[in-house]
C-alpha cells in the first residue's frame, strides 16, 4: 500500500493539496493510505520549511505549491 502524508497546518492550500491527492489515487485506483501532518516537528522532520508538502513513500514529492491531480497521478504511477 502506498503510504501519502499530506504536510500543512490546515489553509487552504493545505486542504486543496489532500483534495488533490485523494482525486489522483481515485483516478489511478492505486491503494493508498492518506494522512495529515499538522503539527511542526513532523513537518520539520522531511525539512520541509514551505507548505504544503506532500511525501510520497516516505520521500518528499512537493513542496511550497499545490501540484495537480494528474501531475500527483503521475508521481504515483512511476
Amino acid at each position: 500500500m502506498t503510504s501519502i502524508q499530506v504536510l500543512g497546518h490546515g489553509c487552504e492550500n493545505c486542504k486543496r493539496l489532500e483534495a488533490n491527492a485523494r482525486e489522483a489515487v481515485a483516478k489511478t485506483g492505486i491503494e493508498a493510505q492518506i494522512t495529515k501532518v499538522t503539527d511542526d516537528p513532523g513537518i520539520m522532520a522531511f525539512g520541509i520549511l514551505s507548505t504544503p508538502g506532500l511525501v510520497i513513500d516516505g520521500t518528499v514529492a512537493s513542496y511550497g505549491r499545490v501540484p495537480s491531480a494528474d501531475e500527483i497521478a503521475r508521481w504515483l504511477k512511476a
